[in-house]
């Protein structure tokens, strides 16, 4: 018998997050997963809905060694490829499972540059992410729960009463936040080793509850590019590109990061943020908001929604929350400011608005629920 959590999973991602409707066209991409229930699901409730279901199943093994081969045309005509499939649809829902979360490590950082450069900008960056509603989630595997210092069965637990949160209470709860980052324009953040200022005025805030990610949580602008000034500590490891980083400090100056240094993976670190011009600047600011995630798992869609974070990506923007900034890059960098942590500040023009991870203003206060539990 099929695990009834699955259908509820899928029911939320269908409705809620991509709003499939008769007709649509909807794209289902699933790597490494350890079973189809969750893309049979999605495939028989499009169907339900009258929409147009479209499968891509991949293997992380296949696609390692495409990486690790790959030259600017082969890597093109793929991108090439999967760039028409992606400009016929509505609807994206991607799902990554993962036997071994270190499956691209040995995967050359020059190829998997070609990669990001002739492949998943042109079909992600430049396509789905503007043109389509689109969801993005993982699928629990032994390796996460591994990641996460979980049993497997624990682990489960813990995915689906995350995945399948109230997000229309997450909704009303984060509007107060939106209105605040809205007409606010300098904003300070300190913490450990972290000492930064910013302007976010005239940019636009979105609010995140399951329209993008699953799980979700957070609400996200982009700096003025070329305002922040100051130093970081990210505190959570970052596995990105086959790589885990850990500890990764920026100094800025107008918006650049002139100086970049982690443990042990400094000159990798570097050729990143070398890839393109805009590498070196920022494209995201954003506040984690969801408290039923509290620790890191090496996994950024869980890592950037915990409950008193906030990501700085060095990369992309968004179009909804456009600060101009252009790249191939779009790497989601986390900082923990509960007490555990570190603890920590940020003011939006003066007034501390969340300290050691707890929002102070009293409209705010929904959004501290469950961060002491």
């Amino acid at each position: 018998m099929q695990d009834p959590r699955i259908d509820s999973l899928a029911q939320t991602l269908l409705d809620h997050s991509c709003r499939l409707t008769a007709g649509e066209k909807i794209l289902i991409e699933a790597f490494d997963l350890p079973d189809p229930a969750l893309v049979c699901a999605l495939v028989e409730g499009a169907a339900q809905r009258k929409a147009i279901p479209v499968v891509s199943w991949k293997s992380n093994t296949i696609l390692r060694s495409l990486y690790r081969t790959g030259t600017p045309e082969s890597l093109g005509l793929c991108g090439e490829l999967e760039r028409h499939q992606m400009e016929q649809m509505d609807c994206y829902v991607g799902i990554r499972g993962a036997a071994n979360s270190n499956g691209f490590a040995d995967v050359p950082g020059d190829q998997m540059d070609l990669y990001q450069a002739h492949w998943w900008h042109p079909v992600h960056s430049q396509v789905r992410v503007p043109n389509t509603r689109w969801v993005v989630l993982r699928y629990p595997t032994a390796s996460m729960a591994q990641s996460a210092h979980m049993s497997t069965a624990g682990f489960e637990d813990f995915f689906f009463d995350v995945c399948t949160a109230d997000y229309a209470r997450m909704a009303e709860d984060l509007k107060p936040l939106k209105a605040r980052m809205e007409s606010a324009d300098q904003v300070h953040i300190t913490a450990p080793d972290t000492d930064l200022t910013f302007s976010i005025a005239d940019i636009p805030v979105i609010p995140c509850s399951g329209g993008r990610n699953i799980p979700d949580g957070e609400c996200f602008t982009a700096p003025v590019r070329d305002s922040i000034n100051g130093t970081i500590r990210y505190n959570t490891q970052s596995l990105y590109q086959g790589t885990v980083f850990d500890r990764i400090g920026f100094t800025f100056e107008n918006g650049k990061i002139v100086q970049a240094d982690c443990g042990g993976e400094t000159d990798r670190l570097n050729e990143i943020l070398d890839s393109d011009e805009g590498a070196r600047y920022i494209g995201e600011w954003s506040l984690g908001t969801n408290n039923r995630v509290k620790h890191p798992m090496l996994d950024t869609l869980f890592d950037e929604k915990i409950g008193g974070s906030f990501h700085l990506t060095p990369g992309q923007a968004y179009d909804e929350a456009d600060n101009g900034n252009r790249s191939r890059i779009h790497w989601d960098l986390v900082l923990i400011q509960t007490p555990e942590y570190g603890g920590g500040e940020i003011a939006f023009d003066g007034e501390v608005i969340r300290r050691d991870g707890r929002f102070l203003p009293d409209d705010l206060q929904g959004l501290n629920e469950g961060l002491d539990d």
